[in-house]
């Protein structure tokens, strides 16, 4: 098959491949997967009318989907990390010092407060609502991002609220959450008179960015082929 144009996305959203097809591109990027599992496994979606549909239309176009997932995130400095920096212009900040610095991502910024740092994703990363846990008006200094399922603990579900003690951090900026794991915690501590809060971006709004930036840093591979980037968006609809 020759590559007529490339396209990245977080998730290969029926409406991202509508956009591909509209573009002319027939080679997609995606972070995430196709077909609604982890592993992308088919074998239950066989007799299933949104596999089939969705398939249909991948067959009718000749659109090859690759997912780049975790080469991306083993790279030096993580891909999608990188892209959230580069979107945030936030690499200024990055410190990533303690025992845990391998974890997720650690910030040291201007002092601010934690609901001014939820506006501030607000408008830097187009989202109607961001959910907050703490004291709205807590002073915020040392964050920590962990984007996508960094936030559940990668396997260890303790792990996020290790990280939040060992880096001393005031507030994380999660992708996914459990209820009652480290959202608890940051409750509880709120709740007693801690400064610590957490703000909650969604697993595609804190990834999406290393999607957004990856067409520069395929520019080596690529060359003169069009690589275009194509934002898959909040899954949400917000009721307000």
């Amino acid at each position: 098959m020759e590559v007529k144009g490339v396209v990245s996305t977080f998730m290969a959203t029926v409406d991202v491949i509508r956009q591909a097809i509209d573009l002319g591109a027939n080679f997609i990027i995606t972070h995430e997967p196709t077909w609604f599992s982890g592993a992308d496994d088919t074998e239950w979606l066989s007799d299933d009318p949104v596999y089939l549909e969705k398939k249909k239309l991948i067959k009718e176009h000749q659109i090859a989907i690759w997912r780049f997932h975790d080469h991306m995130h083993m790279d030096v400095d993580d891909g999608i990390y990188r892209g959230f920096d580069e979107e945030l212009d936030w690499g200024k900040y990055r410190v990533n010092d303690g025992d845990l610095g391998w974890f997720g991502a650690v910030y040291e910024l201007p002092e601010t407060t934690l609901e001014e740092l939820a506006h501030f994703f607000q408008k830097e990363l187009d989202m109607k609502v961001v959910q907050l846990v703490g004291d709205p008006k807590m002073p915020v200094k040392r964050v920590s991002a962990l984007v996508g399922g960094g936030s559940l603990g990668l396997g260890q579900e303790n792990l996020p609220m290790r990280h939040m003690h060992a880096e001393n951090i005031d507030v994380v900026i999660c992708g996914d959450i459990t209820e009652w794991t480290l959202s608890a915690y940051v409750r509880d501590a709120a709740q007693l008179g801690m400064k610590k809060g957490m703000l909650v971006l969604g697993h595609e709004r804190s990834e999406e960015w290393g999607m957004k930036h990856l067409p520069a840093w395929l520019k080596s591979i690529t060359e003169d082929l069009p690589v275009t980037f194509v934002d898959a968006e909040e899954p949400f609809t917000y009721i307000v």
